[in-house]
């Protein structure tokens, strides 16, 4: 199986988003907008309990339980097969299944529009109006997740922060969603608009502009913007304006 339009050419070291479409024995296939799928070894992940024990036969025959078909996940580029297509892991609290929130894709990635290779591709943002902390993760491959912020889980109460990646909780892999507020969708919608305007006016996709046209958003809405949230048309033609105009 291989994705219908490909548009990204992974370099390693890249932040992707991509989506679970085969469980194989002991890896993961990786929709990953490439012309061809991208594997997660089930060795390149972290496992309840801690990353350095052992794979066992146990976690072969329990795959499923980590990720399984149509499952969101958020990873890094570790290598490039001699094909072309990509390896990858989610070997740090920052990567993983993705929950509580929004997936889009956009089209194009480079210079000329779309997400854009930047100094940071994951970022978490206090919201306007109520809507409490917001993460977005950028995939370089023009895959995004906007989602609520949810501190992750780690087994035992007083974890030393360079320990948090060896005492991984099962609830990371968790497919039950939490409870989102009003607010948070709402702002969560106001952030997907933003990205949508950029990407329509063929602006590049990054932490600083994205925040721009967030911050431009609220503002505009706030001063009587025709249609309040809704960034389509004219709206977002602001939007964008406002964004880049304090763009050097």
């Amino acid at each position: 199986m291989r994705p219908l339009r490909a548009r990204y050419t992974p370099e390693i070291g890249d932040l992707v988003v991509g989506r679970i479409v085969e469980v194989q024995s002991r890896r993961w296939r990786v929709d990953v907008a490439a012309p061809l799928l991208a594997s997660l070894p089930l060795s390149s992940i972290n496992l309840p309990g801690g990353i350095l024990r052992r794979r066992t036969a146990v976690d072969e025959l329990n795959i499923r339980t980590f990720f399984t078909e149509g499952d969101l996940v958020v990873a890094e580029v570790q290598s490039i097969y001699g094909d072309g297509s990509a390896s990858l892991h989610t070997r740090s609290l920052k990567y993983g299944k993705l929950r509580n929130g929004y997936f889009m894709a956009v089209s194009g990635t480079g210079g000329g529009g779309g997400v854009v290779r930047s100094r940071r591709q994951i970022w978490t943002l206090r919201t306007a109006n109520g809507g409490g902390d917001v993460d977005v993760v950028l995939g370089v491959n023009g895959y995004i997740w906007i989602a609520k912020h949810v501190e992750p889980a780690v087994q035992g109460k007083d974890v030393s922060i360079t320990r948090l990646e060896e005492s991984v909780s099962s609830s990371i892999y968790s497919s039950q969603n939490d409870e989102i507020d009003g607010p948070t969708r709402r702002e969560i919608a106001r952030l997907t608009g933003c990205i949508k305007a950029l990407t329509e006016a063929a602006t590049r996709v990054d932490e600083e502009l994205v925040m721009k046209a967030y911050e431009a958003a609220v503002e505009l809405e706030f001063v009587g913007m025709e249609g309040g949230a809704y960034l389509g048309g004219a709206n977002g033609k602001k939007v964008v304006e406002a964004a880049t105009g304090s763009t050097t």
